[in-house]
């Protein structure tokens, strides 16, 4: 487990929740517009996992849950001993992943230590490739969206919009693959700090732009602009 970034406030990142967030390094995806660089190169110095969970501990007044992100935090098999220390605080928790890891998902899910997840959908199962630069086994992308759909916590799916890579039949493509869920987000695209130099310069699609895909969209999922 290594954990390297700790945000001890944040009223957006848990809907409806006051949260600390725990950023964990390394990331099995190459998404060239990923503004979280440092955390996929895992190039940042761990803090003490004792240390963190004291902290909350001292901080469970304040808070309501901790949001677990990365980087990629299912690629730690101890994922769910952290958890398991945190639920025992007790705090909500709430965990971003990219769904490659459907058997640690459903691990967590059946130990009931999940309150809400969110997880990414980079593309179009058959794009994800060119979008995040590496192999991936779509059958588990498909999985944990399956997983998800099917359980009682809270949920949603969203998506990055970056313009090369998200277009009408994106839309259409990643919309029949998570019809029926809870809820799904688009998320404006915003160059900064971007594991690809070039794509700091790509300008994000205008807004009416985004409205047009979630109307698209709107046929399969609630759909809304973030």
């Amino acid at each position: 487990m290594k954990i390297v970034a700790v945000q001890k406030t944040s009223l957006i990142d848990y809907p409806d929740n006051i949260s600390s967030i725990l950023f964990l390094s390394r990331c099995n995806f190459r998404c060239p517009y990923c503004h979280n660089r440092e955390l996929v190169l895992d190039t940042l110095p761990k803090i003490d996992e004792r240390d963190v969970i004291e902290d909350l501990k001292l901080r469970k007044k304040y808070i309501d849950g901790v949001v677990i992100t990365g980087g990629e935090p299912t690629l730690y098999p101890d994922l769910i001993d952290l958890i398991t220390e945190i639920k025992e605080i007790p705090l909500l928790v709430k965990l971003d992943t990219n769904g490659t890891n459907p058997d640690l998902l459903e691990e967590l899910l059946s130990l009931k230590l999940l309150d809400y997840v969110a997880m990414d959908i980079k593309a179009g199962l058959e794009d994800y490739p060119k979008v995040v630069r590496t192999y991936v086994d779509t059958d588990k992308i498909k999985e944990s969206i399956y997983l998800l759909k099917n359980s009682s916590i809270d949920y949603e799916f969203r998506t990055t919009v970056v313009p090369p890579f998200y277009n009408d039949k994106t839309a259409k493509k990643i919309g029949e693959l998570i019809k029926g869920a809870k809820k799904y987000y688009l998320q404006q695209y915003i160059p900064r700090n971007t594991l690809d130099p070039e794509f700091m310069k790509i300008k994000p699609y205008p807004k009416k732009i985004l409205m047009r895909f979630v109307e698209i969209l709107s046929q399969y999922v609630r759909t809304e602009i973030r």
